[in-house]
C-alpha cells in the first residue's frame, strides 16, 4: 500500500530514542521530511546525521519540552526549514512521578507541550489538511499492576484533548488521532529494566498477550506512519491501541 507520505514534512517530539525515534525514522522512510527533538545537542545531532545517512531529510533541535516557548521556537524554525507542517506527532512525557508535587512536570511536557504545541503548528498543518497523532497509553483504559500515577493520568488528558480536537479540528481539515501503547520492549527502555529487576512480573506481564510477548517499537511507528497517511483520511477521532491483545476490555 502507498501511504501517500513521500513529500510530507512530520514535526516528532522526543524523537532521538524509543518510541519517538522508530516513528520518525519510520516516516523518513517513507518519504517524508522530519524534524526531530530532544532534550541533549549531542543525541539530536548524532540522530540527524544517522537517520540522514540514506538520504532523507532529517533536521532537529535541542529543545527543553516543559518551556512552551522553546517547543514553539522549534515548531516555527522547523516549519521555515521544511517549508510547512503535514503531520505532527506529540510524543513527549515526563514519565511517572514518584512525589505529588512533581506532577507537574506531566503537566508541562505531557499536557501543555500537546495543546500550545499544536496552537503553534495549527496554521501550517491546516493549509494542507494536515495529521495530529498523540502518543497515548493503554494505562488510561485499565488499572494495572504497578498502579496508576501521574503519567497515566496526564495521559489521559492527551487523549481526552486530542479526540476532542477531531472535531475543532476536524472542521479545520486537521485530522486527530490517537496511538496507545501496550507494554512495548524499548532498548534501554522500562520494560528492559523491568526484565532484569522483576523477571517474574515480565514473565506474567508476556503471558497476558495472546500472542506470548511485548511489541516491539517498529508496532508503534507503523500505526503512527498509517494514521498520520493519506491511506487514513476518513479515519479522525480514533484512540488505536497497539498492544497485541494486552487489554482485556472489550471497547465497543
Amino acid at each position: 500500500m502507498d501511504l501517500g507520505l513521500s513529500g510530507k514534512r512530520a514535526l516528532v517530539t522526543g524523537s532521538t530514542k524509543g518510541l519517538g525515534r522508530a516513528i520518525a525514522e519510520t516516516l523518513a522512510a517513507e518519504g517524508a521530511s522530519v524534524a526531530i527533538c530532544a532534550r541533549t545537542a549531542e543525541d539530536v545531532e548524532a540522530a540527524c546525521a544517522e537517520m540522514s545517512a540514506g538520504g532523507a531529510t532529517v533536521i532537529g533541535s535541542a529543545i527543553d519540552a516543559a518551556n512552551l516557548d522553546s517547543v514553539t521556537e522549534w515548531i516555527n524554525s522547523s516549519a521555515e526549514q521544511l517549508g510547512g507542517i503535514d503531520i505532527y506527532v506529540h510524543n513527549t512525557s515526563a514519565k511517572p512521578q514518584k512525589k505529588l508535587e512533581d506532577w507537574s512536570k506531566n503537566l508541562d511536557i505531557d499536557l501543555v507541550s500537546l495543546v500550545g504545541g499544536v496552537a503553534a503548528a495549527k496554521d501550517a498543518l491546516s493549509e494542507g489538511g494536515g495529521s495530529l497523532v498523540s502518543i497515548g497509553t493503554t494505562a488510561t483504559a485499565e488499572h494495572f499492576a504497578s498502579g496508576s500515577g501521574s503519567y497515566s493520568a496526564f495521559k489521559a488528558a492527551v487523549t481526552n484533548w486530542t479526540l476532542g480536537q477531531a472535531q475543532v479540528l476536524g472542521a479545520q481539515g486537521i485530522r486527530c488521532n490517537v496511538v496507545s501503547p501496550g507494554p512495548i520492549m524499548v532498548e534501554g527502555g522500562d520494560w528492559g529494566m523491568i526484565q532484569g529487576a522483576m523477571p517474574e512480573f515480565f514473565e506474567a506481564t508476556q503471558k497476558t498477550h495472546p500472542g506470548g510477548d511485548l511489541g516491539v517499537p517498529q508496532d508503534v511507528a507503523n500505526a503512527v506512519a498509517f494514521l498520520s497517511s493519506d491511506a487514513a483520511k476518513h479515519i479522525n477521532g480514533a484512540n488505536l491501541f497497539v498492544d497485541g491483545g494486552f487489554c482485556k476490555r472489550v471497547n465497543y
